[in-house]
C-alpha cells in the first residue's frame, strides 16, 4: 500500500473508531461480572447481578436500548451532571435517585418519593450496593469557586468487594489523595473547571487505584491529552492500569 494511501486509511480508521461509543468493559466481582459502559463526558453505566446504576445521565438518546436504572447517582447541579429531562426520560417508577441536597432542591416533586439525599461523609445502601458520598471541590477553597466543598458529592461504591470511585468535578484534593484500596477510579481532568492532566496524574499516583479511567476531559479549550495523562501515570507506577475509552463519540 502506498504511503499516502496508508496514512489516509489509518486516519479514517482512527476517526471511525472514535466516532463510535466505547464497548463495555467487564470486571469480575464476588457477586458476578460488573459491566462498565462509558456513555458521554461524565456519564456512565455500571451493571452487576441485575442492578443497573446510571451516573450523571445526560442525553436521553444515549440510553436507547440500555437497561433501565435501578439507581441514578447525581454528583452536582451543573448541566453536564444534572439533566432533569434525561432523568425523567430514563427513570422508572422504582428508580432510586441518590443526590446531594442542592440537586434534591431542583428535582420535580414527583421524584421526592424515590429520593435519597446524602452529603459528604454519609453512606447509603441501595439494592445491595454500598454508596459513600465524599467531597469534590476546587482548590484553593473559595466561596466563589465553581465547585465549593460540601455542595456536590463524589461517590465510592462497594460492588461485590470492588471499590469504585467516581470523582465528579474536583481537583486533586486531600480527600482524593488519601483514598485507600480503590479498584476502579473515574477521574476528571478539564480546565478551567477541574484540574489539568499533571495534577490528575499526581493525585492518581497518590491513591494508587488498580484501574483508572480518565473521563470528563472536555474543557474550555477542547479535549485534554489523556494519552499524556496515561504516560505520566505509567511512568510513576506501572502497576496502575490506565484505560482510555471514547467518552465523546460523534453524533
Amino acid at each position: 500500500m502506498k504511503p499516502k494511501i496508508l496514512t489516509t486509511w489509518l486516519l479514517l480508521s482512527f476517526c471511525a473508531a472514535f466516532a463510535q461509543p466505547s464497548l463495555p468493559d467487564t470486571i469480575q466481582t464476588k457477586i458476578g461480572p460488573l459491566t462498565i459502559q462509558p456513555i458521554q463526558h461524565a456519564s456512565l453505566i455500571l451493571t452487576v447481578n441485575g442492578v443497573c446504576i446510571y451516573a450523571d445521565p445526560s442525553g436521553a438518546g444515549n440510553y436507547e436500548g440500555k437497561a433501565s436504572p435501578n439507581i441514578i447517582l447525581i454528583t452536582d447541579i451543573h448541566g453536564d451532571h444534572f439533566d432533569v429531562k434525561t432523568i425523567e426520560a430514563v427513570k422508572t417508577a422504582t428508580t432510586i435517585l441518590v443526590v446531594p441536597q442542592v440537586v434534591a432542591d431542583k428535582l420535580p416533586p414527583a421524584d421526592k418519593d424515590h429520593l435519597v439525599v446524602i452529603k459528604n461523609g454519609d453512606n447509603t445502601m441501595q439494592a445491595g450496593i454500598s454508596i459513600d458520598a465524599i467531597p469534590m471541590y476546587n482548590l484553593p477553597e473559595s466561596p466563589t469557586a465553581m465547585h465549593t466543598k460540601g455542595r456536590g458529592n463524589g461517590y465510592i461504591l462497594n460492588i461485590g468487594g470492588k471499590r469504585i470511585y467516581i470523582s465528579g468535578d474536583t481537583q486533586g484534593i486531600p480527600e482524593m489523595r488519601s483514598l485507600k484500596d480503590i479498584d476502579i477510579a473515574f477521574v476528571c481532568m478539564n480546565l478551567p473547571y477541574t484540574m489539568d492532566i499533571k495534577e490528575a496524574a499526581d493525585a492518581v499516583l497518590a491513591f494508587k487505584p488498580k484501574i483508572v479511567y480518565p473521563y470528563h476531559y472536555r474543557g474550555q479549550n477542547g479535549l485534554s491529552d489523556v494519552q499524556a495523562f496515561k504516560s505520566l501515570v505509567e511512568a510513576g507506577n506501572k502497576k496502575i492500569e490506565v484505560r482510555l475509552r471514547n467518552w465523546y463519540p460523534a453524533k
